[in-house]
C-alpha cells in the first residue's frame, strides 16, 4: 500500500510523539501531531537528570550489557528481557544523534562527560545541567519542523483526545477536541498513544504537570485497550510540596555528591549510608522512598557539601528553582525532602513492536507499559520516550507497506463531528477530589491490604449511573489501579506491601487489567527469564 494514503493520529507531542512523527515523516508517512499544549510545554520538558547511555567517555569501561542488567535489576526483572535489550543498545546511537540535532550535553574541554544516577555502579548519564529534557526537545521540535515545512507533519496543538473510533468492530481512527474552536473532529487512520502519565489521578501529590490529567487512559481502559502494572508507581525520594504539585529535586544533586540524613539525638543521621554504604544515596528510587517512608522522621537533602564549579557550571538553574520556591539556598543549607509520585511504570500494555490489544492502536512514552518494570531507573525515561517513539513508529511504517489497503483505516480526512461540551459541574470536582484522595490513601508507599481495600470501596461508592462518561471512565481506571495492587501479593520495586514484604519469584509476572463485558478482569502474563551476568 501507498503510504501517502495514510495518515498517523499522534496523540501527545512530548518526546515520545516528536520521536515517532519525526521518525513516520523520514518514512514518507504523513502524521497529525495532536496535544493539549505545544510540545514546549509538555510533561517531557520538566525531566532535569539527564539521558542514559553507554558513550564509555569516563575511563570505566562501560558495557552496554550493564546497562542492560542495571535496567533489569532496577526494575526487579519485570520487564520482558529483550525489549530492554533493544532499548540499551539503541542508546549510544540516541545520545549521538541528539548531539548531531544540537543538545548541548556537558562537556568538558569538548568531551562529553557523564554523570551517576541511582541504581547504576558507573557514569552514563548524559546530560545539560538539570533541563535535560527542555533541552532535548527543543532540539526534537526543530528536527520535526523540517517535515512540517515539507507537509509530512501537521500540528494540532490545543486539541484533546476524546475516545477512538470503531466501524465494524475494527478502529477507524480518533476523535478530538479542539479547545478553541469548541468543536470536535474525527480523525481516520491508525493512532500512536503518546499521552504521557497519569498525573491528575493523583492530584496534588506529582511532580508532573496536571495537563497530563489521566483522562485519556482511561477512556482507553473503558474502551476495552489493557494495561499492565498498574501497582507500579514510581515515588521519587526528593521532592517537596509546592502549590497544587510536588517539585522535584532532581536525582543529578546526589549524583554530583549531596547526602540524604535524618535527626536522631541532636545529630545527623545518613541513614541511607548506614544501611547502603558509600552508595547509598544513589540506591534506586523505589529503595530509598521506601526507607524514607519507614523512617517516620522528616529527611533532609544536604547539598551544601558542592563545591561552587558544580552550581555553575551543573545545577545552577536547580539552585534557581529551589530559591524561588522555597526561599531556601541548598547551597547554604539543607533541603527538608519527601517522596512524591514522579513516574507510572504501568500503562497501556505494549508488545515488543509497541502494539497494543487493538490492531493499528500502539502505545510509547510513559503512558506505555514497556521498558523499566517495577522501577524506572532515573536517565531511563528521556530514552525510553525517545527509542519507544521511534520504535513505534518504525513498527506501524513497516506495517503499513505490508497489508493491503482494507485492512488499514486510512481515509486521511478530518470532519466535523460535534459541538461543545458543557463545563464540569462542582458534583464531578468533588467526586474528582474524592477518587484522587482514596487512590492516595490506598497507593501510599507502603501498602497494606486494608487500606487498598477501604480505598476500593470508596472507589466504588463514588460511581453513579448520570455521570458524565469521562468521570465514569476515570473511576474504572482507579478501580483497576487499586485491584492490581491487592492482587499483586508481595513486595516488588515500588510496590512494597507491608502485609507481604518479601519478593515471590512466583509473583516475577505482568499484571494484566482489561474491562470485559463490562467487568475489570485481572490476568498475568510470563515474562522471559534474564540471562545471567
Amino acid at each position: 500500500m501507498d503510504a501517502s494514503d495514510v495518515k498517523i493520529n499522534i496523540i501527545g507531542a512530548g518526546l515520545a510523539g516528536l520521536s515517532a512523527a519525526k521518525t513516520l515523516a523520514q518514512s514518507g508517512v504523513h502524521v497529525r501531531l495532536i496535544s493539549y499544549q505545544h510540545s514546549e510545554r509538555a510533561q517531557s520538558n520538566l525531566a532535569e537528570g539527564g539521558i542514559n547511555a553507554v558513550m564509555n567517555v569516563m575511563g570505566e569501561n562501560d558495557r552496554i550489557e550493564y546497562h542492560f542488567q542495571d535496567t533489569g535489576k532496577g526494575g526487579c526483572f519485570l520487564a520482558d528481557p529483550e525489549m530492554v535489550r533493544g532499548l540499551t543498545q539503541a542508546a549510544p546511537g540516541i545520545v549521538s544523534e541528539l548531539a548531531d540535532l544540537g543538545v548541548p550535553f556537558h562537556r568538558e574541554k569538548g568531551r562529553l562527560i557523564q554523570r551517576n544516577f541511582g541504581g547504576q555502579k558507573l557514569k552514563r548519564t548524559a546530560y545539560a545541567r538539570s533541563s535535560t529534557g527542555k533541552v532535548l526537545v527543543s532540539a526534537m521540535i526543530d528536527a520535526v519542523r523540517r517535515y512540517e515545512a515539507e507537509g509530512f507533519v501537521e500540528r494540532f496543538a490545543h486539541h484533546t483526545f476524546e475516545r477512538l473510533l470503531f466501524e465494524n468492530g475494527r478502529l477507524a481512527g480518533a476523535r478530538i477536541y479542539d479547545r478553541f474552536r469548541k468543536e470536535e473532529f474525527d480523525c481516520r487512520g491508525p493512532v500512536i498513544m503518546a499521552c504521557g502519565g497519569m498525573n491528575g489521578m493523583f492530584e496534588g501529590a506529582t511532580t508532573g504537570t496536571l495537563a497530563n490529567t489521566g483522562q485519556a487512559a482511561a477512556v482507553l481502559f473503558s474502551q476495552g485497550v489493557r494495561f499492565g502494572n498498574l501497582e507500579f508507581l514510581q515515588y521519587h525520594p526528593t521532592t517537596v510540596e509546592i502549590s497544587g504539585k510536588r517539585l522535584l529535586i532532581s536525582e543529578a544533586a546526589r549524583g554530583e555528591g549531596g547526602r540524604l540524613f535524618c535527626m536522631k539525638n541532636g545529630a545527623r543521621c545518613y541513614f541511607m549510608e548506614e544501611k547502603y554504604g558509600e552508595r547509598g544515596n544513589l540506591m534506586p528510587r523505589d529503595v530509598i522512598s521506601r526507607e524514607m517512608a519507614l523512617l517516620n522522621e522528616q529527611a533532609y537533602l544536604d547539598l551544601t557539601v558542592l563545591d561552587r564549579a558544580t552550581w555553575e557550571k551543573k545545577l545552577s538553574d536547580l539552585r534557581e528553582e529551589v530559591i524561588h520556591y522555597l526561599g531556601i539556598d541548598p547551597a547554604a543549607e539543607p533541603v527538608p525532602v519527601s517522596p512524591g509520585i514522579h513516574y507510572f511504570m504501568g500503562g497501556i500494555l505494549v508488545d515488543r513492536d509497541h502494539r497494543t490489544n487493538i490492531p493499528w492502536l500502539y502505545a510509547a512514552g510513559e503512558c506505555a507499559c514497556a521498558y523499566h518494570g517495577a522501577n524506572r531507573l532515573g536517565g531511563n525515561s528521556l530514552l525510553g520516550a525517545i527509542y519507544g517513539g521511534k520504535r513505534a513508529a518504525e513498527s506501524l511504517a513497516a506495517a503499513i507497506h505490508e497489508v493491503g489497503s482494507g485492512e488499514i483505516p486510512a481515509d486521511g480526512t478530518v470532519s466535523v463531528a460535534a459541538a461543545a461540551r458543557a463545563a464540569e459541574t462542582g458534583d464531578e470536582n468533588v467526586v474528582h477530589a474524592r477518587m484522587v484522595r482514596a487512590l492516595l490513601k490506598g497507593m501510599e508507599p507502603l501498602r497494606t491490604e486494608e487500606r487498598m481495600r477501604e480505598a476500593l470501596e470508596e472507589v466504588i461508592s463514588l460511581k453513579a449511573p448520570d455521570q458524565p462518561e469521562t468521570m465514569k471512565a476515570s473511576l474504572l481506571l482507579a478501580e483497576a489501579i487499586l485491584r492490581c495492587g491487592l492482587e499483586r501479593k508481595e513486595t516488588r520495586g515500588a510496590h512494597t506491601r507491608l502485609d507481604y514484604p518479601k519478593t515471590d519469584e512466583n509473583w516475577r509476572k505482568t499484571t494484566v487489567a482489561q474491562m470485559t463485558d463490562g467487568r475489570i478482569g485481572i490476568t498475568y502474563e510470563k515474562i522471559a527469564p534474564y540471562p545471567a551476568p
